[in-house]
């Protein structure tokens, strides 16, 4: 569950501070399937990392699963972050490096989960998101829907709560693009709760709650189609 108390977020530019978001309240409960939409300036990035616990806000109190992530310090919040939240970005943030397997092991790794039952959930994840074939090659030679379909898998290995998406489809073709929301749509089926920023009017309209912001405020919190 998440919570947010009279959220405020200011930036401080030259002489002029912008209030990036501006009073914010808003709960998404378990298993939701939330798009953010807004014209850009309006603070939906803004939000999104203050949910991923990237930012912290001015002022205000955000609850994640009944803890005051305020509170933490950056240890514990990193902590929270990587046993709770699972991101999946436009430009994939994938590292070079890395082969896909590798990829999305790193939380893993990061975890101090021991390597067999890593490689394990490594090669599930991998079963089930049709890249088995491409778990030894880097990012370099992998399409933007398979580049895309790593960083779900990544994304999700360390089984989090909340998975944020920003503009997912952004740098794919549509048939690319739509595979990949299916994908995130079938883990919201299993209880994930999928937090996505988007420009696409019908991306959000898939979604079963639609917030639109605007200068910082929501602006409207929707059911689409009703």
């Amino acid at each position: 569950m998440i919570k947010l108390v009279n959220i405020h977020r200011n930036f401080q530019v030259g002489e002029q501070t912008v209030h990036a978001l501006n009073d914010i309240n808003l709960e998404i409960t378990d298993a939701e399937y939330v798009s953010i939409m807004g014209p850009s300036g309006s603070g939906k990035s803004t939000l999104l990392n203050l949910l991923g616990l990237l930012d912290r806000p001015t002022s205000g109190q955000y609850f994640l699963n009944n803890t005051n992530v305020t509170d933490l310090d950056e240890t514990e919040q990193a902590l929270m972050r990587n046993k709770s939240i699972g991101f999946v970005f436009q430009t994939f943030h994938l590292v070079p490096r890395l082969t896909a397997a590798e990829n999305i092991e790193l939380p893993l790794v990061l975890a101090g989960i021991p390597e067999q039952q890593r490689k394990d959930r490594v090669a599930a994840a991998l079963d089930s998101l049709d890249l088995s074939n491409r778990a030894d090659h880097k990012p370099e030679q992998l399409s933007g829907g398979q580049r895309q379909r790593v960083a779900i898998a990544r994304a999700t290995i360390s089984r989090p709560s909340v998975l944020l998406a920003d503009e997912p489809t952004g740098n794919l073709d549509q048939k690319s693009g739509l595979n990949v929301i299916e994908i995130l749509e079938a883990l919201n089926h299993k209880g994930i709760t999928l937090i996505m920023v988007t420009h696409d009017e019908s991306l959000g309209a898939r979604s079963t709650r639609s917030i639109r912001m605007l200068d910082g405020r929501i602006e409207s919190d929707t059911v689409p189609g009703k």
